[in-house]
């Protein structure tokens, strides 16, 4: 590879991993989300040509975190500079700015900050910043997951069953709402946390969900997101050690990524939960949820994410399949709905429902809930729907409902999974298999 090749590949790589790390500490510098993105846009294309004729640094974040800063720095010189020559057409400027400068100076010189600024990862700050009870949970959801969490718009689309031009002025006006309300870049003080904790959690499961099931792409997952989010949820443990939805959701991270390694095949095809491979699921991962679990159970009230880490336990404990404890776990969805009435929820409920009661009952569930309009954008709804339909004998609607799921799905993995359902179907009408949809 020429050295061309190699720093493209080296700046490509990390625009995927570092891109949330670099714009949350540009932030505190620029203390303008417009800002900020555009200087670390400048610092990443900066990094091409420099590391083709200096080399890759070794630490290629470092190295984009000072590019970015410093040009925040000067371009926050630059607006202070051009307030003083204007004393009479413009207010006098607070000084943030000088605040700022001062705050980064210390913290390159190693000096020591406030107590309560010190947070183990930047890219945590800025989703409670981001979190700000100021904006609507849409707006916080969709403003953290493309700035910090680094999905494209069209993903975050997906993610929250919205068109993309819907997302995109969401995204702005969350952005306008931050500055116009002056919202400060730092970490809430303690008194301030438990009003962001049910966002910040929801953001953190939503990026967790885009690494486990990739919303576009030619990869099921995209393990990085996936990675990134149990790190920051760990983080958020350790920041909040008491509480007991986080201690929940990272139970949930834990018990539903040790099925990582057997999710596809050796050529990338997508496996069901009944044709993976249990022998190889991660016991450490599944024993530190079971412990979580059992914990949050006898220590009161359960949460929407311990009760979540509960169900995907049950799956996980099952010897096979076939033996997964299906009334227990629609037990658990009914204490779910009660507590967090989600269609999505509902949605996932009807997989068990299909095995306690039969496929007939669960599709009409599924149909009720397309009636509602919700799931309209959600491509589970008509996959689950089209595998109900197939274990009934009705090919022809279920040759629809396929059709219909791949016109709303963007993964590659999941698309050549439900092509071949799909094509087995239209090549033998009679074929059909009690197997249920991967989850």
């Amino acid at each position: 590879m020429t050295a061309a090749t190699d720093a493209g590949q080296a700046v490509a790589d990390a625009h995927r991993r570092e891109w949330a790390f670099v714009l949350a500490a540009t932030v505190r510098v620029a203390q303008d989300l417009d800002l900020a993105e555009e200087c670390v846009q400048e610092a990443y294309a900066a990094a091409l040509p420099a590391w083709e004729r200096d080399g890759i640094p070794g630490n290629p974040a470092a190295w984009l975190t000072t590019a970015a800063k410093r040009r925040a720095m000067d371009a926050i010189r630059r607006e202070r500079t051009f307030r003083s020559k204007l004393p009479l057409l413009v207010e006098p400027e607070e000084a943030v700015d000088e605040l700022a400068l001062d705050d980064l100076d210390e913290q390159d010189e190693g000096k020591a900050v406030h107590p309560e600024d010190v947070v183990p990862d930047e890219r945590l700050r800025l989703i409670f910043t981001c979190c700000h009870p100021a904006l609507a949970q849409e707006a916080q959801l969709a403003l953290t997951l493309r700035l910090v969490c680094g999905l494209p718009t069209p993903d975050v689309a997906r993610a929250l069953l919205v068109s993309e031009q819907t997302m995109a002025a969401r995204i702005t006006r969350a952005k306008k709402k931050i500055s116009a309300a002056r919202i400060p870049y730092r970490l809430p003080r303690p008194a301030e946390l438990p009003d962001r904790l049910t966002a910040v959690l929801g953001v953190l499961h939503l990026l967790f969900t885009a690494g486990h099931t990739a919303p576009s792409g030619k990869a099921l997952m995209r393990t990085d997101l996936a990675d990134r989010a149990l790190h920051l949820v760990r983080t958020l443990r350790d920041l909040m050690p008491d509480e007991p939805e986080v201690r929940g959701l990272l139970a949930l991270l834990r018990v539903t990524d040790a099925r990582r390694a057997t999710r596809t095949g050796a050529d990338g095809r997508l496996l069901r939960l009944q044709d993976q491979d249990r022998s190889l699921w991660d016991r450490t991962a599944l024993a530190e949820a079971h412990e979580l679990i059992v914990a949050g159970l006898r220590g009161g009230r359960a949460g929407r994410y311990l009760l979540q880490a509960a169900i995907a336990s049950l799956y996980a404990e099952a010897p096979t399949y076939e033996e997964t404890d299906w009334p227990q776990i629609v037990a658990l969805y009914d204490r779910l709905l009660s507590l967090w009435p989600s269609p999505v929820v509902a949605l996932n409920r009807t997989v068990p429902v299909s095995m306690v009661q039969g496929p007939l009952v669960a599709l009409a569930q599924v149909e009720a809930l397309e009636q509602d309009g919700w799931l309209s954008r959600y491509q589970y709804l008509p996959a689950i729907k089209a595998d109900l339909l197939q274990r009934l004998g009705r090919t022809d609607e279920a040759v629809a409902a396929y059709r219909q799921a791949l016109e709303l799905t963007g993964n590659e993995a999941e698309r050549a999974f439900l092509t071949g359902r799909l094509t087995d179907l239209e090549t033998s009408p009679a074929w059909a298999t009690r197997g249920s949809l991967p989850r």
